[in-house]
């Protein structure tokens, strides 16, 4: 299932176009790949000259770069990348999940676990069941879909980048927005002012690094989602550990501090600060 109307057509890596290839070579009539990023297997019918899937014709690529996901136009492969004032692509895992890039930096992580399992695992710190869930920072909507799965009666997800919510409309793993899930495109630090107070039950706050988003780790913004949460709300705040080692700096410490500040329990958990509105 593709995870939006954007989506039309199949996905290729380079690993896949040499399934495709190598198929061909052999004198395969048909092959067993997937075309959605490792979420489903599908049979393509190979030749030399191109493949077929679904019943439509398609070329292979002449050049196809490893670090590019790929998807078809109507007309011809185009890498999933756009350049406005920054660099945003999608980058296929081992994993299957993609993860995205702005000019060059990884948003998510991928070295030691899925981006996709790893969302999971810091959804499940704020047990979604019933919760209306104000998600700051939606990127491809990993932290959503698995607030979906865990049944929040609402996810309320914010996505500043237009580059970056198009991105989701390519990736069969970012949920369908519809029903529960609301996917404003708006910058959370203005738009938090709207929310009434003591309105959602936790929150998500997955940030870019602080030196590109510094605002999103700033006293006054944590003030505010203070002022949204309900008493006894949980929030998880990614940190990760940028410079730590070259520059000294604990990020980390710094933030789970400014929400101490703020009105909330806060400790380190994992890579990020989980805190308990107080």
């Amino acid at each position: 299932m593709w995870a939006d109307e954007g989506v039309t057509g199949p996905l290729l890596t380079s690993k896949v176009l040499e399934q495709l290839r190598a198929a061909a070579r052999t004198g395969l009539a048909t092959v067993e790949c997937s075309l959605d990023l490792q979420r489903s297997t599908t049979l393509v019918d190979v030749a030399v000259a191109g493949w077929i899937w679904k019943g439509q014709r398609f070329p292979y690529l002449d050049s196809c770069k490893d670090r590019t996901i790929y998807h078809w136009d109507g007309e011809n492969f185009q890498p999933a990348a756009r350049y406005a004032t920054s660099l945003i692509k999608l980058v296929p895992t081992v994993w299957g999940p993609p993860t995205f890039e702005i000019d060059g930096i990884k948003m998510l992580p991928t070295a030691r676990i899925s981006p996709y399992a790893d969302a999971e695992r810091k959804v499940s710190l704020i047990r979604p069941l019933g919760k209306v869930i104000l998600d700051t920072c939606g990127g491809l909507g990993y932290f959503a879909a698995w607030c979906l799965q865990g049944q929040a009666r609402q996810v309320l997800s914010y996505e500043r980048n237009p580059d970056v919510i198009w991105l989701r409309s390519l990736n069969p793993w970012s949920p369908t927005v519809g029903g529960v899930l609301t996917l404003t495109q708006g910058d959370i630090v203005e738009r938090i002012a709207a929310l009434p107070s003591r309105s959602v039950d936790a929150i998500l706050h997955d940030p870019p690094r602080f030196g590109i988003a510094g605002e999103l780790y700033s006293q006054v913004f944590y003030y505010q989602l203070a002022r949204v949460l309900k008493r006894k709300g949980e929030l998880f705040h990614y940190t990760g550990a940028p410079n730590k080692h070259t520059s000294q700096r604990d990020v980390s410490n710094e933030v789970a501090n400014r929400l101490r500040h703020a009105g909330f329990a806060a400790r380190l958990n994992g890579d990020g600060v989980l805190a308990v509105r107080t």
